[in-house]
């Protein structure tokens, strides 16, 4: 299916993930960020952004764990970051699919 994200259509599965990463930029980020409630993004929240990206680029599974251990953030700071569902709400933002775990 398609929506309008920051003036893009841009194409997007039932739960609103975005299906092909080429059509992400910083302006589609931020516009999900607002819509899940997260507001503006910060450098901490970029940081965590571009460290999910590298990881799905290298097809590693994503997990809060892998993520507290990163040495980008910790548990915590994530929680904070990114509340009601942080690895859900981040990889959305991030342009990446929805990980395994993640119900």
């Amino acid at each position: 299916m398609e929506k309008v994200i920051a003036g893009k259509t841009i194409n997007v599965n039932e739960e609103g993930y975005l299906l092909d990463f080429d059509q992400w930029d910083k302006s589609i980020a931020e516009q999900i960020a607002i819509e899940e409630g997260i507001g503006e993004l910060t450098d901490r929240h970029w940081a965590v952004v571009t460290w999910l990206q590298e990881q799905e680029k290298n097809k590693v599974a994503l997990t809060i764990r892998k993520l507290g251990k990163s040495g980008v953030t910790d548990i915590k700071e994530f929680y904070a970051l990114f509340p009601g569902g942080p690895l859900k709400k981040a990889t959305k933002i991030a342009g990446i699919k929805k990980p395994v775990g993640c119900i």
